[in-house]
């Protein structure tokens, strides 16, 4: 009984040892400095650099999804695939077809949308360039 006692102690001694020296070392961890460098902009800058290939981007997916019936991706092509999936008889081929078709329709005044914002990103960065350069 008597060595039971000891081992308690002993584990409860440890364990109070243990925890102090645990506050000590997160006591002692370094507070971040008040000059450390946060990012709190926009995205101005980056935003301005990428806007070339964003510009691109867009008119590539608008080309494609305007296209006619040969090109892969278009709307005409897969409201061709619409009409054969119905002239088969496979409704259930032709209703997930018009899902895709609706969707990607809507995706046309998006990017409409998205190219126009983006004009005027690029006439904004045109008048700005010297301030968000660092």
């Amino acid at each position: 009984m008597r060595t039971r006692s000891i081992a308690l102690s002993s584990v409860a001694v440890a364990t109070a040892l243990l925890g102090v020296a645990g506050t000590a070392a997160a006591d002692s961890t370094p507070a971040p400095s008040a000059s450390a460098k946060t990012r709190t902009g926009d995205g101005a800058q980056a935003l301005c650099k990428r806007a070339p290939k964003i510009e691109k981007r867009l008119h590539r997916a608008l080309h494609r999804l305007q296209g006619k019936a040969g090109v892969r991706g278009s709307v005409a092509r897969l409201e061709q695939r619409v009409e054969k999936a119905k002239a088969a008889g496979h409704t259930e081929i032709e209703t997930f077809l018009n899902h895709k078709l609706a969707h990607r329709k809507s995706l046309v005044p998006t990017l409409q949308q998205r190219q126009k914002d983006l004009a005027k990103v690029a006439t904004w960065c045109g008048a700005h360039r010297n301030t968000t350069s660092s």
